[in-house]
């Protein structure tokens, strides 16, 4: 289930330069981008799946009195946005020999590198915690990849994933360091800018980074007047914390059903990174992202995770009348039926502007 046909879907795009930029240069460097990999990487994704699909949400446009569009990344094959960064890892780094590939994840990224691998004919070992969402942990047993549970959180079944790389002589994809991940990752917002022109602000979901790191660093890159705003739960603000100290610091965790952004440390290069291109970071609280969840799927017909949700929490949190034309990044679709039926449970309106 996904955006309604009444809406005003967008035709598929060409590849576009913004005018701001000299489109002969071939090569423009943008801190972890350069366009010339990103516009390689839309050339390989268009071999495997269509261009997601990006729909105005009219229930958010009356609700906001913005304009405001949702990037349909769980239209994606295995439901999220991973497979961009893993496929173009992966395909970038086969021609160097690798045969075996291993990934540490709470789900979406072992997914998309089990995806990855099996359309490679690479051979693919993910490790995950023991808590893993359910729906993700059997996507990637029926994508034929071998699966490790370790540990309570993507940190400890990290430090499995690396050990069994060096045991192995496997190649490790770590997204939250691959810069390969986050070229994938900025095809996104290359697409936005094809897709809705006028955009002046983009919120994406933050887990381990890469997601924003691609769209802000390409937003900086062809669009700078674009802003890129970030979320994450109340109940794990990692890379908020170490945003607005400029470098990571310890944090108590509390579960969360965002799993896919429940990072546990934040890496000190990406904070960087994040400071010089993200313009704020939105908390949102667990009761927000079950309400965007249902919301979502009543009001605009798309399925989403809480994580997925994330941006359209924050949207309707954010008090701000500077963006008027703004695209919400739905990262992914990939709810465990217990967490759709606790949002089904919400009462009340689905959303509320505070």
């Amino acid at each position: 289930m996904h955006g309604r046909s009444s809406r005003v879907d967008f035709p598929t795009p060409t590849i576009m330069v913004k005018s701001n930029t000299d489109s002969s240069i071939s090569d423009v460097a943008s801190g972890e981008l350069s366009l010339s990999e990103v516009l390689e990487a839309r050339r390989l994704f268009k071999r495997f799946w269509p261009i997601t699909r990006l729909v105005e949400a009219e229930s958010l446009s009356r609700l906001t009195g913005k304009t405001v569009y949702l990037k349909l990344e769980n239209d994606l094959p295995t439901g999220s946005f991973k497979p961009r960064g893993a496929l173009y890892a992966l395909s970038t780094n086969r021609t160097k020999g690798v045969r075996e590939v291993v990934a540490f994840s709470t789900g979406n990224h072992g997914i998309a590198v089990a995806y990855s691998a099996h359309l490679l004919n690479i051979n693919a070992t993910i490790v995950l915690p023991h808590n893993a969402n359910p729906v993700k942990r059997q996507k990637i047993l029926r994508l034929g990849a071998k699966l490790i549970e370790h540990g309570r959180n993507s940190y400890e079944a990290s430090i499995v994933a690396k050990q069994y790389a060096r045991d192995h002589g496997a190649y490790l994809l770590d997204d939250i360091t691959n810069r390969h991940i986050v070229v994938g990752s900025a095809t996104i917002a290359s697409e936005i800018l094809d897709q809705a022109p006028s955009v002046d602000a983009v919120i994406s979901p933050i887990g381990d980074s890469s997601l924003i790191r691609g769209i802000a660093g390409m937003m900086q890159l062809m669009a700078p007047g674009v802003k890129t705003i970030g979320v994450q739960p109340k109940n794990a603000p990692t890379y908020y914390e170490a945003w607005k100290k400029g470098l990571p610091t310890d944090i108590r965790l509390r579960k969360t059903m965002a799993d896919g952004l429940s990072t546990p440390k934040a890496d000190l290069e990406n904070v960087r990174v994040l400071s010089h291109c993200v313009h704020d970071i939105v908390l949102v609280s667990e009761q927000q992202m079950l309400s965007a969840v249902r919301h979502l799927l009543i009001e605009e017909h798309v399925v989403s995770e809480p994580a997925g949700a994330a941006s359209t929490a924050a949207v309707v949190a954010l008090n701000s009348t500077e963006f008027q034309n703004i695209v919400l990044i739905v990262s992914g679709a990939n709810i465990s039926p217990e967490v759709l039926r606790l949002a089904l449970r919400t009462t009340g309106n689905t959303l509320k502007k505070s």
